[in-house]
C-alpha cells in the first residue's frame, strides 16, 4: 500500500462541527473545546466563521472565542470569511489564515449564497486584496466537488476550472469538499489522480462528509494517489442542512486508522478521544465516532 509517511489534519469541530447545533453553546465551553483540541497537537484548527450572526447564530461569538483561546505554538488557527466585512473582522481577531468558500455546482452555489459560481469568484477578489495587504494567507474551499444533490456528478474539467480560478485569485492551497457525502473511493482515486497530475505543486486538502459511511475509505483512496491533507471533526460533529446529511469524517477514528497504518499525524490520540467525549457533552448529542465507544485496537480486554 503506497501511503504518505505523514498526514496533516485540520480539525473542523469548532466551526463546521458545531455551526448547525441549534442550542447555543456558551462561549467559554467553545474555548474549552478549542484549547483541549490544541493540546492534542493538531496542526490546524478551523476555529471560527466570520459570517453574519443572522446566518449562523451559533458562531456569533467568533471575536470573543478568538481573543480568549490559548494559542499553542505549532498550531495554526484558521477562520472562514464570506466577504470583505468578514475579512476585516478576521484580521482584527488575529486569524492565522482565512478561508473563502464557494461551490463547484452553480445550482448549489445559488442555493447557498444566491449567486453563480463565477459571480462568487469575482466577489472574492476583494477579500483577497484585503488579505494580501495584511500579509495573511488565504485558502479556497470549494464544495460539491464529488457530486451535487441537485446536479449530480461534477465533471473533472469543472473541478479543475474552479481550482484554477481560486488559485488565480491568490489562494495558496485548496480544500475540496464532499459537501453531502456523495463520493466513493474509485471516484476519489480517479479525480485526485487527474487533479494531482494537473496541479502538481498545489497543496490539496480533502473535506469528506460521512453521509453514506465511506469517509475513511475515501481518505484511504486519496492517500494512495498522493493526497496527505484532510479535514475532520472531533466526534464526527457537523453536517450540512441538506436532508439526510450526517457529520464530517470523525477525527479520532481517522487518527486511529492512520496510526494503525503507521502514518504519523503528530496528534495525541488519547487526548483526542477525551476531546470527543467533551464534544458530546457540549452538544448534548450522541456522536457517531467509533473509537470513542469501542476503544483503541491496542486496548486488550482482561481475560479474568
Amino acid at each position: 500500500m503506497n501511503l504518505p509517511e505523514r498526514v496533516i489534519i485540520c480539525e473542523q469541530g469548532a466551526r463546521d462541527g458545531i455551526q448547525t447545533v441549534p442550542a447555543f453553546i456558551p462561549t467559554e465551553r467553545k474555548i474549552e473545546l478549542i484549547d483541549a483540541l490544541s493540546d492534542t497537537g493538531v496542526p490546524l484548527i478551523e476555529a471560527a466563521s466570520f459570517v453574519s450572526a443572522r446566518a449562523l447564530p451559533q458562531l456569533r461569538d467568533a471575536e470573543e472565542v478568538m481573543a480568549r483561546i490559548k494559542r499553542r505554538p505549532g498550531t495554526r488557527y484558521t477562520v472562514i470569511v464570506p466577504n470583505a466585512t468578514g475579512a476585516y473582522r478576521a484580521l482584527a481577531a488575529g486569524a492565522d489564515e482565512m478561508g473563502v468558500f464557494l461551490s463547484a455546482s452553480d445550482t448549489h452555489n445559488q442555493h447557498n449564497v444566491n449567486m453563480s459560481t463565477r459571480d462568487s469568484i469575482t466577489a472574492l477578489a476583494e477579500v483577497m486584496d484585503i488579505a494580501k495587504d495584511a500579509g495573511i494567507p488565504v485558502y479556497g474551499a470549494a464544495g460539491t466537488i464529488f457530486g451535487c444533490p441537485y446536479e449530480g456528478d461534477m465533471p473533472p474539467e469543472r473541478v479543475a476550472w474552479v481550482m484554477e480560478e481560486v488559485l488565480n485569485l491568490g489562494c495558496y492551497r485548496v480544500v475540496l469538499g464532499d459537501t453531502t457525502g456523495m463520493a466513493n473511493p474509485r471516484q476519489v482515486e480517479q479525480l485526485m489522480s487527474y487533479l494531482v497530475d494537473r496541479f502538481p505543486e498545489t497543496p490539496i486538502s480533502l473535506h469528506f462528509h460521512d453521509n453514506r459511511g465511506m469517509g475513511l475509505a475515501n481518505i484511504l483512496a486519496a492517500m494512495q494517489v498522493g493526497i496527505s491533507r484532510f479535514d475532520s471533526s472531533v466526534g464526527g460533529l457537523g453536517g450540512s442542512p441538506t436532508p439526510g446529511a450526517m457529520g464530517n469524517v470523525c477525527s479520532e477514528d481517522l487518527v486511529h486508522m492512520l496510526h494503525e497504518l503507521g502514518v504519523e499525524t503528530g496528534i495525541d490520540l488519547d487526548k483526542l478521544i477525551a476531546c470527543a467525549r467533551l464534544a458530546g457533552e457540549l452538544t448534548g448529542k450522541s456522536l457517531p465516532g467509533h473509537v470513542v465507544k469501542a476503544g483503541k485496537r491496542s486496548e486488550l480486554a482482561c481475560a479474568n
